[in-house]
Formats: structure tokens, sequence, C-alpha cells
């Protein structure tokens, strides 16, 4: 007794050091009474969201009684935490939904950390009405003894824990219907499982599972099953049993068989196999329709199929599936095939390395620092780290990366771009397509740097000899080079890009319905600045001209040398050649002495676009125009063609308003994404449209003083920073600051109000409609007060 005594005591001064601490903070006008929104109570985005609740507890709150779903951070204090989730079953007597997640806080890359939640009080089993019960993102190695009593749980989830197993004591619940267990260390499942006859969902995705149990096969509601990258190398036939299943993901493991029952399941819609170890499946599963193989072997020998005598035994490369919770690997002489738990997929041919090596990978967001793009570039994937950088390979590397599909695609291309030697390259790029919204890029690596995607106009290459070529452009054939004979003594590289120029945009900038341009064409090259013979390059006219019925005075041959910003009117050096369609003019070197511009003439940088990386290469364009001062007009117009139109949208989650989106998207694409979120999101009409670089960086910030209370690195100063790629979602959760601003805002008013009602002295600015220490009537309601600050 005297154990139990000591253990009790520091749980009650915590308790009661809270409570004081909170009414403390309640009199400092953190108004904790005012965050009862109807049957809900949300403090796991507020600081210490544990003392606010122990207050209530202590003041005897009589909304508390009608509190249903309650919210807390698993990133508190454990003690306290422990000590506040005792006082629940007396003080929540009908709670439905608890959620004790962790993931609010980040790292300095934007990771989310899991919580500090390790164990339940015994006491929790007192929550009789509890159906939902979420612990995700924390830090629990055991399943707590408290779960199982809850008679009435229908929802568990236990994702992105430590749990290495589970007990028996989990199939006794009666009412679960949804058990989630993704991201764990799960290594076997208890028997008892089968015997949850309500379960209609399990996800046990991502873990270490090697086997089943038979018992599997009694799951007789079970209609979603995932059990996708663990180290399955077979099935229980019991699986046929299961009538209700409707989908079966196996994906990412190590089968080597499957039952040919699984075919004859009634309702099943989607079956997953890729990448296993499968060399033969029952026809009945080979031909239907629902069924996904890619990434198998099918077809190849059996690894025990017997050789001739005195055949080596070549023996099967290892297959590592990696979890969230590894962020290394070793690969031997051996070789062997990694999946990593973002996605991406390696391939160590045998004798890549000679000796093992320890190989480590992280996932980088995306920033400018990070993000090397050309003027035309456009991001599709993250930044992946692997390392040990500069370590050479014996034999090439296969590297697998998912990207976003790109919007636009005509003459342009997808590459893996790849820092080597201190300078970023594009490798050899190939395409696989698993899926219409499922894409890989596929390249060969001689080491490990940094890699990630991007989309880029079309680029062709050539090696001119001494004899002379011809390089035409894959994207616009009307573009070409023609190196005569003699016009180099010693090979060559020359490269070639063609940036197609939308017919629509230059009248409208230059408001001139006759102006045109022609495809914008980027030439470098290797060796001697200069070539022996003229080189004859061909350019298409403008849209619209013939060159029988063109005014030569309106034709202007512009060019550009980074990292110069001005266009200069090269029309009267050389000699323009023109045919029905086309323009032809001779140069022997790319690059044109032109007179340097002056220090004024030079734009400054928007403040946050990074320098492509990538090489500047000298740029010529066409254009046709009656306008003076050709060259001013094309860098504006040059500078507008890639530029996005942009608007951010913030919006409240209907059920927590203190959940804010914040997403920057294209203009075209705020209707449907709008529409697609507002059954669950209300807020605001869209900010006004800006315009921002493809990499771009940049903060936002809500008008009438508002800041934005998030403990993440990207908020500085009340403000949201973002870095706009216009494939990448650009999103962001946050909460907006009912903060000390705010709250000394409701405190001056009740002061100046003197208690005499909810009118608001003229000229004061409406709180945020989360924000009820007031009871401003422009607030109430409302939603979100205002647009953005760009």
């Amino acid at each position: 007794m005297a154990a139990v005594a000591e253990g009790l005591e520091p749980e009650t001064a915590a308790v009661e050091d809270a409570a004081r601490d909170a009414t403390d903070a309640v009199d400092a006008g953190l108004g904790a009474p005012l965050l009862l929104v109807g049957n809900r109570l949300s403090l796991d985005l507020y600081p210490r969201g544990c003392h606010r609740l122990l207050h209530l507890c202590a003041q005897q709150v009589r909304q508390l009684l009608e509190v249903e779903f309650l919210q807390l951070s698993g990133h508190e204090d454990p003690q306290l935490l422990q000590a506040t989730l005792a006082r629940l079953p007396r003080s929540l007597p009908r709670l439905r939904s608890l959620v004790l997640k962790g993931g609010q806080h980040r790292d300095a890359l934007g990771a989310c950390l899991r919580g500090s939640l390790a164990a339940l009080p015994a006491s929790l089993s007192g929550l009789a009405h509890l159906a939902h019960l979420d612990l995700s993102f924390n830090s629990l190695e055991t399943l707590p003894a408290c779960i199982p009593q809850l008679c009435g749980l229908g929802a568990l989830l236990l994702s992105h824990n430590c749990l290495s197993e589970l007990p028996e004591a989990l199939g006794a619940l009666p009412a679960l219907t949804f058990l989630a267990a993704t991201h764990n260390r799960l290594q076997t499942l208890p028997t008892a499982l089968g015997s949850l006859s309500t379960l209609q969902r399990l996800d046990l995705s991502e873990n270490l599972l090697d086997a089943l149990p038979p018992e599997i096969g009694g799951l007789s509601s079970l209609a979603e099953l995932n059990l996708a990258s663990n180290r399955l190398q077979g099935l229980p036939a019991s699986l046929a049993g299961l009538r209700s299943l409707r989908l079966l993901v196996l994906h990412s493991n190590l089968l080597a068989s499957v039952p040919a029952g699984l075919a004859h399941l009634p309702l099943l819609a989607r079956l997953d196999l890729r990448d296993n170890r499968l060399r033969d499946v029952p026809p009945e599963l080979l031909d239907a329709p629902f069924v996904r193989l890619q990434g198998n072997p099918l077809g190849g020998p059996s690894p025990d199929a017997h050789s001739p005598p005195g055949t080596p035994v070549v023996p099967e490369m290892p297959r590592l599936l990696l979890t969230s919770d590894l962020d290394s690997f070793a690969v031997t002489p051996l070789g062997c095939s990694v999946t990593l738990a973002c996605g991406v997929r390696l391939q160590f041919p045998v004798g890549a390395t000679a000796t093992p090596v320890t190989i480590r990978y992280r996932l980088w967001l995306p920033e400018p620092r990070l993000v090397p793009l050309g003027p035309h570039d456009s991001l599709l994937s993250g930044v992946l780290e692997l390392q040990p950088h500069g370590v050479a390979f014996q034999k090439e590397v296969g590297l697998w990366l998912l990207f976003v599909p790109p919007r636009a695609r005509r003459c342009r291309e997808v590459v893996v771009r790849t820092l080597s030697d201190n300078s970023w390259s594009d490798l050899e790029t190939h395409l696989e397509e698993e899926a219409p919204k499922r894409l890989w890029a596929r390249c060969q690596v001689p080491h490990f740097s940094w890699f990630l995607v991007v989309s880029r106009p079309v680029s062709d290459s050539c090696l001119v000899p001494p004899e002379g070529t011809l390089l035409c452009s894959s994207g616009h054939p009307g573009v070409k080079v023609t190196f005569p004979p003699g016009a180099t003594e010693e090979p060559r590289h020359v490269r070639m890009q063609v940036v197609r120029v939308g017919s629509r945009e230059l009248p409208a900038l230059l408001g001139e319905p006759e102006a045109a341009a022609s495809p914008l064409l980027y030439l470098s090259q290797s060796g001697p600045p200069s070539f022996l013979r003229p080189v004859t390059v061909q350019l298409p006219l403008p849209p619209g001209l013939t060159g029988l019925s063109l005014d030569r005075s309106h034709l202007h041959l512009l060019y550009r040398a980074p990292p110069a910003a001005t266009w200069d009117d090269i029309t009267a050096q050389v000699a323009l050649e023109l045919t029905h369609l086309y323009a032809r003019f001779q140069v022997t070197r790319f690059s044109w002495s032109v007179t340097p511009p002056s220090a004024s003439s030079v734009p400054r940088p928007r403040p946050g676009l990074r320098t492509p990386l990538t090489p500047s290469l000298p740029r010529y364009w066409l254009w046709y125009t009656t306008k003076s001062c050709v060259g001013g007009l094309a860098r504006k117009a040059w500078e507008r063609l890639r530029l996005h139109r942009v608007n951010l949208i913030a919006l409240q989650r209907r059920r927590d308003p203190e959940q804010v989106l914040l997403q920057c998207l294209p203009r075209n694409k705020v209707d449907s994404t709008l529409r697609r979120l507002l059954e669950r999101y209300r807020g605001p009409e869209p900010s006004d449209t800006v315009e921002v670089f493809e990499g771009e960086k940049f903060f936002a910030a809500f008008e009438r003083g508002i800041n934005v209370d998030a403990d993440r690195p990207d908020c500085v100063e009340g403000r949201v920073c973002f870095v706009f790629y216009s494939h990448l979602k650009n999103l962001k959760e946050v909460c907006p600051s009912t903060g000390e601003r705010c709250r000394r805002r409701c405190l001056r008013r009740r002061r100046l109000l003197g208690g005499r009602g909810l009118q608001t002295p003229r000229g004061w600015p409406p709180c945020l409609s989360s924000c009820r220490g007031c009871g401003d009537p422009r607030a109430q309601g409302r939603g979100l007060a205002s647009p953005w600050h760009l």
C-alpha cells in the first residue's frame, strides 16, 4: 500500500499544479471555457492543452458533461498527460471520440515527430461510450491493457508507433469495425484476431509480418485488408473464406504463391500483388481484370530448378522492404533490391560493391537551395538524398523515383536531375507507367548524391564531326542547325532546346493583334567558342506570316546571353534569308559580342527567387512587331511566359474551426479544388490572383492582424512561408492565432465595454470566428475574416 500511495502522490501533485497553472492562465485571459464548441473540445493545437482541460475539470464546467469529441496532443508532458487522462471518465462521461495523436510538432525539415505517449491509465477503461480512439504518431511499444476493456470501441488507430506485437486480448472487442496499425514493428498477429466478427477494415501495412495466422479467415465481415510492405512469404488458404472482401492489398512482399481460391471471392474488386516473387500464378487470377501483377518475375525459372552438373549456383538477390522508422540499410557484394518507405526503389546488381556498404537515405522537402531549375523547368517530385556521397559503384545502380504527371507534355520531357562534382546534370531517364497517375522515372546512377525529377523542354544534341552534320529539333522539326564540312577540326558536342511560345500571350501583352514570335531557341556547345566555317540556323517564321507577305522592317532577330537580362536586336548584324515558311541566318559562334548592359538595365532578382544552377545557354528569338524598343518588350514577354498566376485559399475545418487549411494553387485549379474540399471545410473567397515563378519563395499572412500560431519552422512572425511549385500540392495546415494579440484585444474590448452587451467600438477590427472571447457579432459564424496579404 505504501508503494501505491507513493505512486499516487506525484500524479496528484501534477494535477494540483496543472489546475493552479490553468487558473492563473485563465485569469490572464486565456479563456479556457471559451474553447468549447458544442459537444467538441479541440486542444491538440493549443499550447498547454492539458492545463486547460484540467482547469475545466477543476471548475466543474457543466458543458463538459456534454462533450463527446476530445482532441489532445501527444506532445504534452508524459506525467501531466497521464494525470489528465485519468480524469476523463469522471469529467467527460459521454465521451465517444478521443484523439491523442502526435505529429503536430515537426523537425527542421518539416517531418512529423512522434508524441511522448507511451501508456494509458487503467481508469480509461471507464469510458463506457468511447467508440473511436486514435493513438497515432506516438511512442507505444505495447498495447495499453485498458484498450481491450473498451467494449464499445468501434475504431482503433495505432499507426506510426513502435508496437512489436498485439495481445490476444484484442479479440475481446465485440464492436470493433476498423483497426489500423500501419508503420509499426509487428512481426506476428494474435490468433484471437480472427474472432473479431464485426471487423470491416484492417490495415497492417508497413510492418515486419512474415506469416498470417489461419484464424484470419474467420473475419466474416472484413471488406478491406491491407498487408502491403511486409515480409509475407505465403498466404493461408483460409483467406479464400473472406466472402465479404472487396479490397486485398499485398504489394511489396515476398510472396512466391497465392491461393487460387482468391479468384472466387464474390465481391473482390481489387487484388494488388505487385512487386512480389510470383513466378507462377493460377490461371483464374492471371486473367482476372482486378488483379495487378506488375513487378513480379512471371514465367521466370524457379530458383530451385535442377541445373546441369557443374553449373554454379547463383543465389537469389536479397530483397529489402524498409519501414518508415528505418533510414539506412546494408548492401553486400551479392547485391539487393530495396524499396524505401517513401516508395523509391533501388536495385544493386551483383558486384556493385566490393565490400559491404551502409546506405542512408533522406527525403527532403523541396526548397530553392535544393532544387536547381532552369527558366522553363517544373519540379515533379521531392528531393531524395542518398549517402554516402561520392562513393563510386563498380556497376551502375538502378533508381526508380515516383513523380507527379506533368500537365504539359508536348515538346517536353521528364528527367532525373542529380548533383555531381558540384554541378547539376540530367541523367538518361526512362519512364514506366504503373497506373494512369502512378509514374516512375528510372535511371542508372554511378554514385549517390541528391536526386529529383523535373520536366524540361526537350533537349536534342549531337556530336559534330569535321565532316559536318545536321541537328534538328525533335519537338519542332522546323528548327534546324546545319554544320558544313570543315566547321570544326575536332568533334564537339552541341545541344539544342526549343521552347514554344503561345500564340495568344504576345498580342495581349503588347496590345498589338499582329504581333507574333517564333519558338525560342537555346544553343550551346563544347570546345572552342568559334566555328571555322559559318553555321546555318533555321527558325520558323512567326505564326500567320509568310516570307512573301511580311514587312521585313517589322521582323527582328533577338539575342540574349545570360547572365545579361537584356535582349539585343542583331537583325542588322546578320543576313536574314527568308523562304515561304522559314528564316535562315549564319553565325560563326553561338555567343555574340554585344555591348554589355548597364547596371541599371539589369533587373534585380525578385525576393526569394533562386538562381538556376543549370548552364546558361545563348538564346535566339524571332519577333514580328511594329513596336520600337523591341529588346525591352522581349524581356517583359520572356518573364511573363515563365510566371504562374496563382491564388491562395484558406479554409476552416467544419468539425474543428481551429484547424485551417492553406493552399497555394494555380488559378485554373481553384474552382475544382474548392468543390472537392467544401464538404469538409468552409471559408472566405480565395485571395487575389498573384504571379510567381516556379520555385519562388514568398510569405503570406491574414489581414487585420491575425497571426498564425504554429510550432513549425515555416511560420515567421505570424506569416506562413510558401515555396510555389506548380505540380506539387503547396498545402499547409496551421492554427490561426487566437493567441496573445487576439486575447489581449478581447480583454481590452471587455474593459472598454464594461460588460455592456456585445457591441464593438467603432473602428475596432473583428476577431476571428474561432475566437469566442468577446462575442463580436461580426465574428460569429462568419469563418475566416479576410483574404491575404502577400
